[in-house]
């Protein structure tokens, strides 16, 4: 009699962790898909897109809400991501700065150029950590300056890990153009993206600034923000160093994203 008790608590137990598994996996679930809706959405909407029972959504919305992870979006009862979220960001990037700036400053000395470190914002690349060849060098951009994603390599690398369509639906069909190279239609960017994710490699062929030549690399973090480690340089050394520095970004790239998968 006692084994069947210990044997029927033991599956209890299991039964109980597994649950607890799957309440966690729905509530990311739930928050990825808020990720690009800026004006929320409904709970049917989400138990529709997440096709689950309309009140399993109102007991995570009600559990996320209380965690402030998910705030009131409109009166009416959609949801949007809440300010909590954006503090553990916050977080999570500075972590991902303070791994990468040694290796960085290692990489903008061995190229004589500035490694620039990003993230992907809602519309746009944010600047957030950068490294120069030398104290006083100048940077082509500065901190938390915002970047044009179609036509940077901080901002291509990074759409790169998006679907086709969510690229889409982040910066429409069609972008202004910045330079002659620029490209401005949304098939021809999606074409770039295909090579992107193939070689791992991300260029800007002086599509953001005439005599400006970039590379970058994009990768997740183990929260799922999409960062970009890249570097731009005036066209006539692109040539040269593009193979060098390719190699030391995508060197980088494998340390940070196992150090913060780790974490």
């Amino acid at each position: 009699m006692s084994k069947d008790l210990d044997t029927t608590s033991a599956e209890l137990l299991v039964k109980s962790k597994k649950t607890k598994i799957q309440v966690i996996a729905r509530a990311a679930s739930l928050l990825r898909a808020l990720e690009h809706e800026p004006n929320g959405l409904s709970l049917g909407a989400l138990a529709q897109r997440l096709k689950l029972p309309r009140s399993t959504i109102q007991r995570i919305v009600g559990a996320l809400e209380a965690e402030n992870l998910l705030i009131a979006a409109s009166p009416t009862g959609r949801v949007k991501l809440g300010p909590a979220l954006l503090r553990l960001a916050a977080s999570v990037e500075t972590s991902a700065s303070a791994m990468a700036k040694p290796y960085m400053i290692d990489i903008a000395r061995a190229l004589g150029e500035t490694v620039d470190l990003s993230v992907l914002g809602r519309g746009h690349a944010i600047l957030i950590d950068q490294a120069t060849a030398s104290p006083g060098s100048n940077a082509a951009s500065a901190i938390a300056e915002k970047l044009p994603l179609h036509c940077t390599a901080h901002g291509k690398s990074m759409l790169a890990l998006l679907t086709d369509a969510e690229i889409e639906q982040k910066i429409g069909r069609s972008y202004p153009a910045r330079t002659e190279h620029t490209l401005t239609r949304l098939s021809t960017l999606l074409s770039d993206m295909q090579e992107t994710r193939s070689t791992g490699i991300a260029y800007d062929l002086q599509e953001h600034t005439l005599g400006k030549c970039g590379l970058g690399v994009g990768f997740r973090d183990a929260i799922g923000n999409r960062l970009a480690l890249s570097v731009t340089m005036e066209t006539e050394r692109f040539g040269e160093l593009k193979s060098e520095a390719a190699g030391r970004l995508l060197e980088l790239r494998e340390l940070l994203v196992a150090r913060l998968s780790a974490k």
